[in-house]
């Protein structure tokens, strides 16, 4: 087999996963020589395991990613965006075509970054997608604004996936419970002044039809200082006889919700519900005539459409409506990835792709050229259906690399068929050695810094603000690491 030089654009979990299959199936010592090259225009690697997971659920897969990283044939250059615009200014941006010509293969694993809008309720200071809050409160490097929370009583979600489940559970949840996390010090300093009193969770759709899972339910139904809005006894009936039996998942939610919160309602002063068949259709603000009482945001009008099942199970208008005062809106609609990143399909919302093998806009193939994760899926799935597909595409790939194998070839081809070095670009050398790119043993060293500062302050981990600086951080920290 020709030896495999392959460059990953991403490094969060399905990259990692697509790289841990490829150095285990081709060890060291093996006939078959394999570089890797990860890189990801943040300066930490592991994606949403680090910027998406609520700090209050730590995930326990990257000790595979350390090994993985360990082996002499796989790199990590963080702070590097490829081909597409960065969030974070102090990146080094390069196009595609500059990555190209050093590599036999490529696999773009950059996820889906882009949050979907609800076409009623256009971006405002009243309403923000959920990514916003998801980055404040993971201290993603594009550092978001703080949310005012001390100026909002009721907030409003829109969806009904784990991602409204997580950020209603952060802002229900009191600080000092938060604090043993990886919760930032000025992130608890803001849900500490919080004002908030209500959080709604709204969806189109029934019960049935709703995203999040069992177990974030029934965190939510087990909060401290926070009981839920009793539902309408009739959307928690059973389904009739001749209906379509309920999902082991969608039973044991439907116990949890005929159960109730531990906290019985009116007990607690922090409120929580799920608004079910419940579609925006018009956010109105207050005028400028409003003023504020006591420091609390005058409240804007948000108005539903009330919604039904079709025999398709597509929620559809019923012609009634509702409004309810509200603080400020934030919608969780799901993502979709970069429509500036390379073979990005509009009709789809991600890169298109056939058995991990990407597809140009004419329909055929792309040699030695794949995608996997949310990347070439659509922002679906968990960690456990995301290593499955990491690990199917890796295969593909060794499958494309034995020669004799009945693989389609077609005319599209960007990648050299050799590369003569295991070098990267060389614009990725000289940034190495200004110091503007870090390693896998920088992050590291910074990484083992912020568990040193949380394990004095009794908590998993301190980030404080090394992410601004990164590489002048881990010089800082070890002076070996001295490239500035």
């Amino acid at each position: 087999m020709a030896p495999i030089k392959l460059a990953i654009i991403g490094a969060g979990p399905s990259a990692f996963y697509v790289a841990s299959r490829l150095l285990s199936l081709l060890p060291v010592g093996s006939s078959s020589k394999l570089n890797i090259h990860l890189y990801d225009r943040l300066w930490a690697p592991h994606g949403l395991v680090r910027y998406g997971v609520a700090p209050d659920h730590p995930e326990n897969c990257t000790h595979k990613f350390d090994t993985a990283a360990e082996d002499p044939r796989l790199r990590f250059f963080g702070n590097v965006n490829i081909a597409t615009q960065s969030p974070v200014p102090h990146a080094l941006s390069l196009p595609l075509s500059s990555l190209l010509p050093h590599y036999t293969h490529l696999l773009i694993s950059s996820g889906c970054t882009t949050p979907i809008l609800h076409p009623a309720i256009p971006p405002s200071d009243y309403c923000v997608p959920a990514l916003s809050l998801v980055h404040w409160y993971t201290q993603h490097p594009s550092r978001p604004s703080p949310p005012p929370l001390q100026q909002l009583q009721h907030i409003t979600l829109i969806g009904q996936g784990n991602v409204s489940l997580d950020i209603a559970r952060m802002l229900l949840t009191p600080p000092s419970e938060l604090a043993k996390f990886d919760v930032p010090a000025h992130v608890l300093a803001v849900l500490e002044r919080s004002a908030v009193e209500h959080v709604s969770i709204v969806g189109r759709r029934g019960l049935q039809q709703a995203a999040f899972t069992t177990k974030e339910l029934r965190e939510m139904m087990n909060l401290t200082d926070a009981s839920m809005v009793p539902l309408d006894p009739a959307l928690l009936k059973e389904p009739d006889a001749g209906g379509e039996p309920l999902t082991r998942q969608q039973a044991r939610t439907l116990q949890l919700l005929q159960k109730g919160s531990k906290n019985k309602p009116g007990t607690t002063r922090k409120t929580w519900s799920l608004e079910f068949f419940r579609s925006p259709l018009l956010l109105d603000l207050p005028t400028g005539a409003a003023q504020e009482s006591s420091g609390v945001r005058p409240p804007a009008q948000l108005t539903l459409a009330h919604t039904m099942l079709d025999a398709s199970a597509r929620a559809v208008p019923t012609g009634e409506k509702s409004t309810q005062s509200t603080s400020l809106v934030v919608t969780s609609l799901g993502h979709r990835a970069e429509p500036s990143a390379p073979w990005y399909e509009p009709s789809l919302g991600h890169i298109n792709t056939v058995g991990g093998r990407v597809v140009d806009p004419s329909g055929l193939t792309v040699r030695n050229v794949y995608a996997s994760g949310w990347a070439a899926t659509g922002a679906r799935g968990v960690l456990a259906s995301t290593m499955m597909d990491a690990y199917a595409v890796a295969n593909t790939i060794l499958r494309d690399a034995f020669p004799g194998e009945d693989v389609q070839t077609t005319p599209t081809e960007v990648l050299p068929r050799t590369v003569e070095d295991d070098a990267p670009p060389p614009e990725i050398e000289a940034a190495l050695k200004e110091g503007q790119v870090l390693e896998y043993a920088d992050w590291k060293v910074i990484n083992a810094e912020e568990i040193r500062r949380g394990e004095k302050i009794g908590k998993e981990q301190e980030e404080h603000n090394l992410h601004i600086t990164p590489y002048a951080s881990a010089s800082n920290l070890n002076p070996q690491l001295n490239r500035v």
